[in-house]
């Protein structure tokens, strides 16, 4: 871990965002990614300048689903200016061919875009329904394919909640990216993420990171649930436990993490990322024992 953290895996500019590189691929991203949900709902205004202030702190990696609102319709305008200096990431949860075409299409239009950096398989969760469906003839990975060799998608990902789905989908596809939540407590409370990291890394896959600011799954009844409502777990939000929780995942082996799409909690991952060190032995301990109190989002399969 410790090579991938030094020397050129980073950018020189303290004033902006750091980079790492992108798998085999030679292209290089910000350690901080810009979730797309951030300016659902956000009048366009507002999205073009969060946009905008993202991209001059560094961000040049942009994530997205059409599942996330309206918010392929407000980044495409807000993102037009840069569109050429950005890496742009989409996602679809069309399992069949007929249905990720049209989705392709869509969100092509929707970004005012002719081609896509990243395409994902969006959350596969489980290997029938998911992996065999995508890979059976008729699937969806044939538009992918096709989409790439047309040049309307540079790099072929996926995104996951479930080990065994992605651990089943590398074994299926050298793809270039894998989407996967990385959190301290899901690592040292539910043994959840490791292989997968782990995995990835023997094949040359390049790790994204979801869920840094993940707490734990709400607690019934809390009533602070509805001062978030784009995340559906009980984020970090005290900035010294954020931070924490963010260093944590930017220090394992990874390229970049997507914070959050409540747009306060991406602004502080934003800051804290401009300070990032890996995290210190003091502080992994401290990591530890927050997580031992805590009912982590995902847990490893039985």
């Amino acid at each position: 871990m410790a090579d991938e953290l030094e020397g050129d895996y980073y950018s020189k500019n303290p004033a902006r965002l750091r980079q790492r590189k992108y798998g085999q691929t030679g292209v290089k991203l910000s350690i901080i990614g810009f979730g797309g949900i951030v300016v659902d709902g956000a009048e366009q205004q507002h999205a073009n300048r969060v946009v905008a202030e993202a991209f001059e702190k560094g961000v040049n990696y942009f994530d997205v689903s059409p599942t996330y609102g309206d918010a392929e319709l407000k980044l495409g305008p807000a993102l037009e200016p840069y569109r050429k200096k950005v890496f742009l990431a989409c996602k679809t949860g069309q399992r069949r061919r007929e249905g990720a075409s049209e989705e392709l299409k869509e969100s092509l239009k929707r970004l005012r875009t002719d081609y896509f950096d990243l395409y994902q398989l969006h959350s596969i969760t489980d290997v029938k329904n998911d992996v065999d469906a995508v890979f059976a003839k008729g699937g969806a990975i044939e538009v992918f394919l096709e989409a790439k060799k047309q040049g309307r998608i540079r790099y072929l990902g996926f995104s996951a909640h479930s080990e065994e789905a992605a651990l089943a989908a590398m074994e299926r596809y050298d793809f270039d990216s894998v989407l996967f939540p990385i959190n301290f407590a899901t690592f040292y409370k539910g043994d959840f993420g490791p292989k997968v990291i782990a995995a990835a890394k023997s094949k040359g896959v390049a790790r994204l990171a979801l869920k840094s600011l993940a707490r734990q799954q709400w607690p019934q009844g809390d009533p602070s649930h509805k001062q978030y409502p784009k995340c559906w777990y009980q984020p970090l939000t005290e900035r010294e436990e954020a931070r924490l929780g963010l260093y944590f995942t930017l220090s394992q082996p990874i390229t970049t993490a997507i914070p959050p799409g409540e747009e306060s909690l991406f602004r502080m991952a934003l800051d804290l990322a401009l300070n990032f060190k890996p995290i210190s032995t003091r502080d992994l301990e401290k990591v530890k024992q927050m997580a031992e109190s805590l009912n982590p989002i995902f847990q490893a399969e039985a």
